[in-house]
């Protein structure tokens, strides 16, 4: 993701054909180590493609995608330092960073064209 996020800066910086080492540069920038491998395969994706047009091929992929959430009940007669509702929240963490993680890689996919 921190590549395609870059790549995406730039694009809206003006730069339409981002380069890897413009795309390295911005990481840099923020501290970030660019991943070679991941970065070659993302621009070699993009190439020749304009990143606008696949953006709103996305978008309409995305609004097939189910994103209704299963809500957490707590019930606040339990006390907060219960070991059960200490483990339900974790769970609840858990699961909502899991979805997190869908989300990124379903909105890269679909940027992707895929």
């Amino acid at each position: 993701m921190k590549h395609l996020a870059a790549y995406l800066l730039l694009t809206l910086g003006g730069n339409s054909n981002p380069s890897s080492k413009d795309i390295k540069k911005v990481l840099s920038s923020v501290g970030i180590e660019a991943d070679n491998e991941r970065l070659e395969s993302l621009l070699s994706s993009l190439q020749g493609k304009d990143i606008n047009e696949l953006i709103a091929e996305g978008a309409s992929k995305l609004a097939s995608v189910p994103s209704g959430g299963g809500g957490v009940a707590v019930s606040s007669g339990a006390p907060a330092a219960s070991s059960g509702a200490a483990a339900a929240e974790a769970k609840a963490e858990e699961k909502a960073e899991e979805k997190e993680e869908s989300d990124e890689v379903c909105v890269l996919f679909c940027l992707l064209g895929g």
